[in-house]
């Protein structure tokens, strides 16, 4: 019989004592604790999957785990394993050395995981107490993404309350600042590797599908026409097709800059695609006539105009050549809408749609660090990148001041390292506007005041409701992590949503 029994203890209440018991918080009711013991982690069917898929978000294991020779290793590997496996956290607390007896030695190794990620864990043969915290609402969210996870509380498990004070916790877990880029450079060297290889891939399968053997993508000197460059060279790689074949349009406007230009010409150059210059300068003028713009107001009008004339040429260029446009966004312009709608916006298949601009630098710095097996000069390549990398960030729409860019990005939306922080905790957890705030804070402090935190915050909220209608008709593109904004897949969001809900608990934060 396994379903649980009370026991009278002969003092006026009951223990109920089992295999199948459920402690469930009052005050917070994602917070579910249940049970194993010692070497049910280690059996082929442990009792965790059925508490965790009757609803128990921590498990604990009080555990007489002898110690040999490389054990702890698989011992780390199956408690953060099975915490990945459930999406909950797993505490695991083993016998200490003055429990060693006879033939086996203890050594104390406690473990906190949380959903595969090893917490905090003691030295072994010290008896070490360890403490962390659980994030029971990201497992939550975590478990409510996944479709396969369906918790249906088994009819033998008892449910036990309890109550806990709830008061403020001091987090001990670091809070990355960048969470789309490994810390550690052989594991972001990898991460570099692995997305380029995902997004040439994705459009080696899309100019198999079309039958095209070539492309198009207008080149600015920047940073995402620099990456589109390199991975649509990557898939002609991949394909046996000449890199000549591609074709790197620059199109100067009235906000080109000396630098980027010369970077756009150089980069094409050493990659051996082939170069078109279009200046689009006297074609804007023509459309402003046209609609009566003045051409000395540099408003919207001024701005988006230069983009669509952009794209058209793109898209015509493609046409004449029978190719395919490529597209240069990536996801966090996408995330606040920094895009002109059915402009740089639109392509025929975008590269970078889930790559967060401040891995975008990586990338590209990666590039430049990876370069020797460029035939046409891998130094003067490795420079043209450099130098890319250290250019601001910039749509070059608006005339340069004294031959410098005058449009800097991030003074009108804000730095792009905190929203893509924002969009990280917002898209792959959900966590509300006060929860985003606290982890910024933590992740940013000495770097960014908390006013100045909150004021970007607010902005990100509001351009990332607001711009849903650009996201939603996105051209394909390659998902390459964990968040993504396409429609079909990540984020079915309606065009109409409000942020106020969300920017209404922002104003109460003090």
């Amino acid at each position: 019989e396994r379903r649980p029994v009370p026991v009278d203890l002969g003092v006026g209440y009951e223990v109920w004592m089992g295999t199948n018991l459920l402690f469930s918080c009052e005050d917070m009711p994602k917070l579910v604790v249940a049970a194993e013991i010692c070497e049910d982690i280690w059996s082929p069917a442990p009792p965790s999957i059925g508490h965790a898929l009757s609803g128990a978000s921590l498990i604990v294991n009080l555990s007489a785990s002898d110690e040999t020779t490389g054990k702890d290793v698989y011992r780390r590997e199956l408690v953060a394993g099975q915490s990945a496996r459930l999406i909950c956290g797993y505490v695991y607390a083993s016998a200490g050395d003055g429990e060693s007896t006879q033939d086996v030695v203890y050594s104390g190794h406690n473990l906190i995981a949380e959903n595969g990620i090893l917490l905090k864990e003691s030295e072994r043969f010290v008896n070490e107490t360890i403490y962390s915290e659980i994030d029971v609402n990201r497992l939550a969210t975590e478990r409510a993404k996944m479709n396969t996870f369906v918790c249906r509380r088994g009819e033998d498990y008892r449910v036990i309350p309890f109550s806990l004070k709830i008061t403020e916790t001091e987090l001990t877990r670091a809070i990355d600042p960048s969470p789309f880029v490994p810390g550690n450079q052989k594991e972001r060297e990898k991460r570099c590797e692995e997305i380029l290889a995902i997004q040439s891939m994705g459009l080696k399968k899309r100019l198999e599908h079309t039958g095209s053997k070539k492309a198009v993508l207008g080149i600015s000197g920047g940073l995402d026409s620099t990456l589109a460059l390199l991975v649509t060279a990557r898939a002609f790689d991949l394909l046996g097709l000449p890199r000549e074949n591609i074709t790197a349009v620059t199109m100067p406007g009235f906000g080109t800059t000396g630098r980027t230009y010369q970077n756009a010409l150089k980069l094409t150059e050493h990659l051996g695609a082939t170069l078109l210059e279009v200046d689009i300068k006297e074609a804007v003028r023509v459309h402003f006539r046209d609609i009566g713009q003045d051409e000395k107001v540099h408003d919207i009008t001024y701005e988006n105009g230069q983009a669509r004339e952009r794209t058209q040429i793109l898209m015509d260029i493609a046409n004449q050549r029978g190719g395919l446009v490529i597209g240069t966004g990536d996801m966090s312009e996408l995330a606040l809408g920094w895009a002109t709608y059915n402009g740089d916006h639109m392509s025929m298949y975008g590269v970078n749609v889930s790559v967060p601009k401040t891995l975008v630098r990586h990338l590209v710095q990666y590039y430049a660090d990876t370069c020797q097996k460029e035939t046409n000069g891998a130094s003067a390549l490795r420079e043209v990148l450099l130098d890319v990398l250290h250019t601001p960030v910039s749509p070059e729409l608006l005339p340069p001041k004294d031959g410098e860019i005058a449009q800097k990005t991030e003074d009108i939306v804000g730095p792009y390292e905190l929203h893509d922080f924002y969009l990280y905790y917002v898209m792959r957890f959900g966590f509300s506007p006060s929860k985003v705030y606290r982890l910024a804070q933590l992740a940013f402090w000495g770097v960014y005041e908390n006013a100045v935190i909150k004021k970007w915050l607010a902005v990100f909220y509001r351009r990332f409701f607001a711009q849903q209608f650009k996201r939603s008709c996105l051209p394909d593109g390659p998902k390459v992590g964990s968040v993504a904004v396409s429609p079909r897949g990540d984020l079915r969001m309606p065009s109409d949503a409000t942020a106020r809900i969300w920017l209404e608990e922002l104003e109460e934060i003090k």
